[in-house]
């Protein structure tokens, strides 16, 4: 199985391969998101969901891929779209799980949702701890990536870019219940 990332890609020239397992697919929410209530900018969400738009094709792509002409099913196993609470909920709907990385395993609260179809991951709970992300200290901030390069010319400071990973404890779990 190959996982893609965005810093290989640009999602808006990207065409998925063949046999496309499953999606996890995490729009910037910049926008979105309810922390961002001292931006010197204000929000745009018209822009801001022409990424998500771009996710969703890419995601009903693969799931016109039928195994058999009358299958009952697509031949994507899964696919989830998650984000942290904010406004994204409003385009999408109730997501179909919210969820802490304490839940998982990582000591922080960042709530976050996840909307589409695929099989719950279980909890792993470790002692709650009321920890905001931003409160973090750096070195118990998540790590990037193996081969991801951070670049200053996104934008992005590199605690934006640190806060924006997927929890590595939901990440392991979701794995674990969607293989």
């Amino acid at each position: 199985m190959r996982i893609i990332t965005l810093p290989e890609y640009d999602v808006f020239e990207y065409e998925p391969p063949e046999n496309v397992y499953g999606i996890l697919a995490a729009p910037t929410c910049t926008h979105f998101s309810f922390a961002r209530t001292t931006a010197k900018t204000p929000r745009d969400l018209k822009n801001s969901m022409k990424l998500v738009e771009r996710c969703l094709q890419i995601i009903w792509k693969c799931q016109y891929k039928l195994s058999k002409p009358f299958a009952l099913k697509t031949t994507l196993q899964f696919w989830a779209m998650e984000n942290p609470r904010g406004f994204l909920k409003f385009f999408l709907g109730n997501p179909a799980l919210e969820f802490q990385p304490w839940q998982f395993g990582d000591g922080y609260m960042k709530l976050t949702h996840l909307w589409g179809n695929f099989k719950m991951p279980k909890q792993n709970t470790v002692e709650y701890v009321k920890t905001k992300f931003d409160q973090l200290n750096s070195q118990d901030l998540p790590k990037l990536p193996h081969g991801y390069e951070y670049n200053s010319a996104c934008g992005l400071n590199l605690r934006q870019v640190r806060r924006s990973i997927t929890p590595q404890g939901f990440s392991q779990a979701f794995y674990e219940a969607n293989k």
